[in-house]
């Protein structure tokens, strides 16, 4: 039986996705691709890599060069002291983003009081219900609006929380990883893309302004000392002094895109503010349409929506 490799990505670093093809190509285990490569696009990044005939030709190039130059290319040898770093790095990964999540009780109650989760059911964002279960915690929300929310408060919380585990290791050998293993340079590099486009002095705006709890906005700051440690652990690996400073069209981009992307942020917490002081938050069209128009300014803004 000849097996092919299915990536079932998602268009965010989130949920799986990697906006250098080519890079992540190279960084699969040897032997999993073998010429024969099936993928995923969706949401927004159809219209970014298939929206116009240059565009899809320019996408299929690197898809194809990728899978070629993994068939020709020498198998990596992955040393037994990596395999057990990063077998320790997942457990207590995995703690720390359950124990956020899932056995925090203040969790949820901040979610939905910094971030628009409420108001995107409500608004009707997206092509599908924001929940499989409308009576449901955070275990039943779909994976796009529970990414797109924390995309939109520029915390990005999915895609990094449980990373800090990298800063507990051994400093030697995830030095060595990083110099010598694609698959691992490959996701740190990605990881501090999505650094470079967290803001944690928008998400405490957000904070300031729309939770009141003392305890969910002491989990808020908790959760921005996290991501804090997170970024300087990635930075200590990567000898950079901030994250991606070496991208430049990266950092070009966001130079142009962010005074206009953080207006739009501030509009939105201004908005979610008067919307739940409302007895009926949907009788205000122009509330809920100044809403809306935020929303999606800032996904467009930042080029991804969950």
């Amino acid at each position: 039986v000849e097996l092919t490799y299915f990536h079932g990505k998602g268009g965010t670093v989130g949920r799986g996705g990697n906006p250098r093809t080519y890079e992540a190509i190279l960084a699969h285990p040897p032997n999993t691709i073998q010429g024969r490569f099936r993928v995923t696009e969706q949401g927004e990044a159809i219209a970014f890599n298939f929206g116009e005939p240059r565009l899809a030709q320019r996408t299929l190039d690197v898809y194809t060069a990728g899978v070629l130059r993994d068939a020709f290319r020498q198998p990596e040898t992955i040393k037994p002291e990596w395999r057990a770093l990063m077998d320790q790095a997942a457990v207590k990964s995995c703690d720390t983003y359950r124990s956020v999540v899932r056995q925090e009780p203040a969790f949820v109650p901040y979610f939905r009081a910094a971030t628009p989760e409420l108001e995107l059911g409500s608004l009707n964002v997206g092509s599908r219900p924001a929940k499989r279960n409308p009576k449901g915690g955070v275990e039943s929300l779909r994976a796009i609006p529970w990414i797109f929310a924390w995309t939109q408060t520029r915390l990005n919380l999915p895609a990094w929380l449980g990373v800090d585990a990298l800063a507990d290791v051994d400093r030697a050998t995830l030095d060595d990883m990083y110099a010598n293993w694609n698959w691992f340079q490959t996701n740190v590099d990605l990881w501090e893309t999505l650094l470079a486009r967290t803001e944690p002095l928008i998400a405490a705006t957000y904070d300031k302004r729309l939770v009141t709890d003392p305890t969910a906005l002491a989990l808020g700051a908790d959760l921005r000392a996290k991501l804090d440690k997170t970024t300087k652990g990635l930075l200590a690996v990567t000898k950079r002094d901030k994250p991606a400073q070496d991208n430049k069209l990266l950092m070009r981009a966001l130079a142009l895109r962010n005074p206009y992307v953080d207006v739009l942020n501030m509009i939105q917490i201004e908005a979610l503010a008067r919307r739940r002081m409302l007895p009926d938050p949907a009788a205000d069209l122009e509330l809920n349409d100044a809403l809306l128009v935020a929303i999606n300014g800032i996904a467009a803004g930042l080029r991804n929506s969950g």
